[in-house]
């Protein structure tokens, strides 16, 4: 279809997904962009961020957790580290691995703990709690 544009979301283990959609809004690593078919070319790094895909009526999202994306007239590609559909996102564990990750920023730094690591964490934990609350609260 002309209007269209195939997203397909690749991780290491698996093609998460394959559809094609009206519009992609993804985070990169300079911020918020959204694609349409007939984009520019470009290659781009991807911050961990939101993926928000609309077809028609419809919007999904995906929490991307790092990765590239290429971008081609009529194709837009992630591959991300790690990456889950909204629908997908286990909240509870979110939020267990969100408090771990605040846990584990409050002790002191004499427990030489890998703060850029906890802080990671912490953002992935918490992007996937705001992903999951999205398709819960259309």
């Amino acid at each position: 279809m002309a209007n269209k544009i195939l997203l397909e979301v690749v991780t290491p283990d698996k093609l998460l997904l394959s559809k094609e959609v009206d519009v992609v809004v993804a985070t990169s690593v300079e911020g918020e962009f959204a694609v349409l078919a007939g984009h520019v070319p470009f290659l781009t790094s991807l911050a961990v961020g939101e993926l928000k895909l609309k077809d028609g009526n419809a919007t999904d999202y995906a929490a991307i957790n790092g990765g590239f994306a290429e971008i081609t007239g009529q194709k837009f590609t992630v591959l991300a580290e790690s990456a889950e559909l909204a629908r997908e996102i286990d909240v509870d564990r979110a939020r267990k691995a969100r408090e771990r990750a605040e846990q584990r920023l409050a002790k002191s730094a004499s427990e030489q703990i890998n703060y850029a690591r906890a802080e990671a964490a912490l953002k992935r934990a918490m992007l996937r709690m705001k992903v999951a609350e999205r398709t819960r609260a259309a």
